[in-house]
């Protein structure tokens, strides 16, 4: 009696939920017509507010763990001498966010070493040659390649112990400026860079010319001020008080700005006396000052999930290059024609932002044009799949997953479309794209529509956000052509367009009248004879457009 195959074991579904809304607003203007004056004190201010920004973040990390209110307190006292008190404040905020961004970064790296660590060391348990599944990898090649590893694993709970080490004791680094600048000045050349370039780079990003609002004080900040009609002042620092041109050791801006995205908003709250924070930075590729301004507002209430399914869905696979979209009716019937938003992520980062703005501002106007209400992604998370240690040599395969713009994408969707009353609605990444291909793709494939397995991955992220199940559940045919079973489940509707008209035949002896290999004809057959022997060969096909929920 042979064995029968166990199944494979399909790992719970999380349930969809619609995505909360942004929580804050920054917008950006360029700070035109600065006098030489106007740079000089912009250059002196960042320079001497940067040189004490990074002593209070060095005095921060030197406390480490064993840091409280006092020792706060304490370091914003210090700095109150060589500046201001409003100054202090937004100067330690700031060093008290970097030390933490920085604690969370280090938590990251220990996971992800421990990933590592374990991945070796099944590995390395298991018989050389021997297959993996999908769910682990296996053994390794050949003996070469295990000692290989072997070393890799003493590497990666050296580094592992250390970072272990350094978080107990509270010890983090950081690099004002900027790590990745850091390291381009041991290589100039590749960067095309001479070194007082990249110098005045480092020093512009290393200035320090932020200042968190105040409810209640006038237009929202006291330390930069910018009133209704975009006149930019600031409050100098009590070193460089000589320099002032307005009361109170102020320095008042030639330019003026005028918010061109969001600039009722920013007008609202300023006249309002609500908190608006600034920040002012030298774009030294372009040789341009900036002056963004950004504030807090309350998380945008989310619809409920069965609201958004009112009106169907647009299921959205996302690829390293394209997002690959299809609309649903309310009852999952994909309807019309799949859509891709194509993108390139090569070249710089401001390229890459913009590339991804362009493709979802096209994909938000599309879902809008369908007259939908929602839109379906999935909850994508790479963190465990880029690692070497679990693909190997999948060099290419590695460097697509991280290819794919999940964090920036999530981010900037949800942003982008609460503005356009749009929701988004987040649903498990599991098996989309499987059986999607299985049961989506063949179906929906015609002469004039070429279905790829990402379209039909859009379908299967569609209905499962709709709370459809993925697979096209259909009666079996009839045993004969009476009716007493019923009618079958999968049949056009009421509404359909066409329903009533004569489909063409779909068999392939309708379509081949030429005798099959190996079979014989005794004789003929009339044409009666003829069209019923083949309505009662006819296979059932599932109609393209007959898709119910």
């Amino acid at each position: 009696m042979t064995e029968q195959p166990k199944k494979k074991q399909l790992r719970t579904i999380d349930v969809p939920f619609v995505s909360l809304g942004p929580s804050g607003v920054a917008i950006r203007d360029r700070l035109k017509g600065l006098t030489p004056e106007d740079e000089k004190v912009l250059r002196l201010v960042g320079e001497h507010l940067g040189t004490l920004a990074s002593r209070d973040l060095a005095s921060r990390c030197r406390d480490g763990a064993d840091h409280d209110a006092q020792r706060w307190a304490a370091r914003k006292q210090c700095l109150t001498a060589s500046s201001s008190s409003r100054w202090a404040g937004s100067i330690t905020k700031a060093t008290h966010d970097q030390w933490a961004l920085s604690r969370r970064c280090q938590l990251a790296h220990i996971q992800g070493l421990e990933a590592g660590v374990r991945t070796l060391m099944h590995r390395l348990s298991l018989p050389i040659g021997e297959k993996g599944s999908k769910r682990a990898p296996g053994g390794y090649r050949s003996k070469g390649e295990w000692f290989q590893k072997t070393r890799r694993l003493a590497i990666l709970e050296h580094r592992l112990d250390v970072a272990r080490a350094e978080r107990e004791a509270g010890i983090v680094h950081v690099v004002r400026g900027g790590r990745r600048l850091l390291n381009t000045r041991h290589n100039l050349s590749a960067a095309q860079l001479t070194e007082p370039e990249w110098r005045e780079r480092w020093e512009a990003e290393r200035w320090f010319l932020a200042a968190d609002g105040e409810s209640g004080k006038r237009f929202g900040n006291e330390t930069i001020r910018v009133t209704p009609d975009g006149e930019v002042s600031l409050k100098l620092p009590t070193p460089l008080a000589d320099l002032a041109n307005a009361p109170r050791g102020r320095y008042a801006l030639a330019s003026k700005i005028a918010f061109a995205h969001r600039g009722q908003e920013w007008a609202d709250r300023i006249e309002a006396n609500r908190a608006v924070a600034y920040r002012i930075h030298l774009d030294v590729q372009r040789g341009r000052w900036y002056l963004t301004a950004a504030w807090q507002r309350p998380v945008v209430q989310t619809i409920p999930l069965e609201t958004a399914r009112a009106k169907g869905m647009v299921g959205v696979d996302t690829n390293a290059d394209h997002l690959a979209a299809y609309r649903l009716d309310a009852c999952g019937n994909p309807v019309g024609d799949p859509k891709r938003f194509f993108y390139d992520l090569s070249g710089t980062a401001d390229h890459r932002d913009a590339q991804i703005r362009h493709a979802i501002t096209r994909l938000l106007h599309w879902t809008k044009q369908a007259d939908a209400q929602a839109i379906a992604m999935e909850n994508l998370d790479f963190t465990a799949e880029k690692t070497r240690e679990k693909h190997g040599r999948k060099t290419r395969f590695r460097q697509l997953i991280s290819g794919i713009p999940t964090g920036k994408l999530k981010a900037r969707l949800v942003s982008m479309a609460a503005e356009m009353d749009l929701s988004i609605v987040a649903v498990d990444p599991a098996y989309t794209s499987m059986w999607g291909d299985q049961h989506w793709r063949k179906p929906l494939t015609s002469p004039r529509r070429k279905m790829s397995r990402h379209d039909a991955a859009g379908i299967a992220i569609g209905r499962r956000a709709l709370g459809h199940p993925i697979r096209r559940r259909t009666v079996p045919p009839h045993d004969d052509q009476s009716d007493r079973r019923g009618h079958r489940t999968v049949q056009a509707g009421p509404e359909a367009r066409g329903r009533e008209e004569t489909r063409p035949p779909v068999t392939e002896r309708a379509h081949d009248g030429r005798p099959r290999t190996g079979t014989q004809r005794t004789r003929e057959t009339s044409a009666s004879k003829t069209v019923r022997d083949a309505r009662s060969e006819q296979e059932w096909v599932q109609d393209s457009f007959l898709l119910t929920e």
